[in-house]
């Protein structure tokens, strides 16, 4: 039995100091608090299900109208819980624990104070205990991922309010760039009359990407004064969005793979399982934040490429000073950054007797937030070692992919000063990794027919074969089909995980082998189905002539049936072109290669 070394409570308390944030600006004004629904807030949840249920009996006035508040309940329950935990953190501040008999129970009243107010806070402005609130995972799920815009944008076309739907099906689009039906949609609705010019709006955008992307386009216009002003904007944006962030962290967590206590935890050992869960948490707000939705991968350089922007945008307006101070910046997050530390000399160069260089610092904002995050790492850390479980620190600042323009140099600046004090025109490119891939391999079993290879694939590893299958196994497959199969397997039940316009159904091989065992299908049908994904795997692995064994991660016989009333207007495909090892983002033109997508499957035989 492996042993489990505990830390003492005097290292872990002081965790639940941390200096919070410095940085508290005044809430944008283009995103005013809205103002509160009378009385009791409505869960969500059950907002939501009722919405569902009212579309699909084909009442889309009532559709409309509860998944319209489903979604003002979620958004005024994340306020809430922010606000009140902001509130309470004020109000009721932890003081370290002294020394002596009995010295830690200060600290304890103040955190059960804190709770009490946080509890308080919750019940008097949700109208009602918090615990009516807690919805299902599958739910926060759906919200996360934006589905209920996906039933709004059919709703409101039934209800022939085009712009609505138009609004609803991008909102929903932007956090699932990979659904071509909704892509399809929405080229459809702009081509309709009078939708031509219609401006798409993200209903969800997050407002430091809207600012960074308005700075972005006022930068490359070379309009430095305007994109200065923004770019501004979308720091003090992603500053106050990092402490909502960490405001929410610290409601309900649940984190599998750190559940390491597995037995009846004492109250240090709670207490510091509780609170990993939300330190972990909080740290990696800096990654949500600089994802945008839909995407696995967060943006390039995010933090540091305001900052990388703004020093050259400072020094062309000529401020000299705020240019260093960003630029030096920049270089707590790259330090070994050549292009940013030759910038520097050169601000330095210009400042000539105004200012010493020496008392120019690293911007405050960033230079308190590095501080910050790097205590939590070396928390975390150090936990990981005493606690007993695993934690490996993501890469939050992407070393590649830094601002990409032609304004490396300054206008007037002679060139061969600047390859020495220099802002570089050199352009970073992404490492590419070289694979030996290799095609063209025996097919092994008579009767298959080569049809196309990769290059006429358009890709890589990829291969059409015919006859892999007989037409009378066909027969016995689609025979077997129909007793095994299960709505929603493997969608934990869901009837449309995919698109409202289908229903789902599936069967794996093990499920397959136990109806045939319990005599409910024919046992030789049951063994077809595991010996064609056998022959497929073979069939892989020797036509791409591999030097290593594939083996199953997963296998799935599906169906999908067009649902009556669903198929208006309807021109995508069923089963869309994808990866299952990465996310498409066919605006990088990339496919992110990272979790939660299976990154571990290399092929996928249909």
């Amino acid at each position: 039995m492996r042993e489990r070394i505990w830390a003492p409570l005097p290292l872990l308390l002081p965790w639940l100091l941390l200096p919070p944030p410095l940085w508290c600006g005044p809430p944008d004004s283009r995103h005013p608090e809205r103002e509160p629904e009378p009385g009791p807030l409505q869960p969500f949840d059950l907002l939501y299900a009722s919405g569902v249920a009212a579309y699909y009996s084909g009442d889309y006035e009532l559709a409309v109208r509860d998944l319209e508040a489903a979604l003002r309940s979620h958004r005024r329950l994340r306020e809430i819980r922010a606000r009140c935990a902001r509130h309470c953190a004020a109000r009721r501040p932890l003081a370290p624990p002294g020394a002596g008999p009995g010295a830690e129970l200060p600290f304890f009243r103040a955190l059960l104070e804190r709770a009490r107010c946080y509890r308080s806070c919750q019940s008097q402005r949700l109208g009602g205990p918090a615990s009516r609130h807690r919805a299902s995972e599958d739910v926060r799920s759906d919200f996360q991922r934006r589905v209920p815009y996906n039933y709004l944008q059919r709703a409101y076309i039934k209800l022939n309010q085009m712009e609505k739907a138009v609004a609803a099906a991008h909102t929903f689009f932007m956090a699932n760039p990979e659904h071509m039906e909704m892509q399809q949609n929405i080229e459809n609705y702009r081509t309709m009359a009078g939708v031509e010019d219609l401006q798409l709006v993200d209903r969800e955008a997050k407002p430091h990407l809207e600012s960074y992307s308005a700075g972005v386009k006022h930068y490359e216009a070379d309009d430095f004064e305007l994109a200065i002003k923004y770019f501004e904007q979308a720091l003090r944006e992603y500053f106050n969005e990092d402490m909502e962030c960490r405001a929410l962290c610290e409601g309900p967590q649940r984190f599998e793979e750190y559940e390491y206590l597995g037995y009846k935890a004492g109250l240090y050992e709670a207490i510091a399982d509780h609170y990993m869960q939300v330190l972990v948490c909080q740290h990696e707000c800096v990654r949500e934040l600089a994802t945008r939705p839909g995407r696995l991968s967060p943006i390039e350089n995010f933090l540091p490429l305001h900052y990388d922007y703004l020093q050259f945008a400072y020094y062309r307006v000529g401020e000299y000073i705020k240019a260093l101070e960003c630029a030096k910046a920049y270089l707590l997050l790259h330090p070994d950054d050549e292009d940013v530390l030759d910038n520097v000399d050169y601000y330095e160069s210009l400042l000539g007797d105004s200012a010493d260089p020496a008392s120019i610092e690293a911007r405050e904002d960033l230079a308190m937030f590095v501080k910050r995050h790097k205590l939590e790492s070396e928390l975390i850390k150090s936990a990981a070692e005493g606690l007993g479980f695993s934690y490996t620190e993501p890469n939050y600042w992407i070393r590649y992919g830094g601002r990409q323009d032609e304004n490396r140099v300054p206008s007037g600046v002679n060139v061969e000063v600047a390859e020495v004090h220099g802002l570089s025109m050199g352009k970073k490119s992404l490492p590419k990794i070289d694979r030996d891939l290799r095609e063209g391999g025996p097919l092994l079993y008579e009767n298959i027919t080569f049809v196309y290879n990769s290059e006429q694939l358009n890709g890589t590893q990829r291969v059409l074969l015919d006859n892999v299958l007989s037409e009378e196994q066909c027969r016995e497959l689609h025979s077997v089909a129909s007793g095994i199969m299960l709505v929603g397997d493997g969608y934990r039940g869901k009837t449309s995980p995919h698109t409202p316009n289908e229903k789902f159904e599936g069967a794996t091989v093990l499920k397959a082998l136990k109806f045939g065992y319990e005599g409910r299908v024919p046992l030789k049908s049951a063994r077809l189905f595991y010996d064609i994904s056998e022959k497929a795997r073979k069939i892989v692995e020797s036509y791409f002539m591999l030097n290593s064994t594939l083996y199953f991660s997963y296998t799935h016989m599906v169906c999908r049936t067009a649902l009556s009333g669903q198929q208006d207007r309807r021109n995508d495909l069923s089963h869309p072109i994808h990866a299952d090892n990465c996310l498409l983002d066919p605006e990088a033109n990339e496919c992110w290669k990272e979790p939660p997508a299976y990154t571990f499957r290399d092929y996928r035989p249909l």
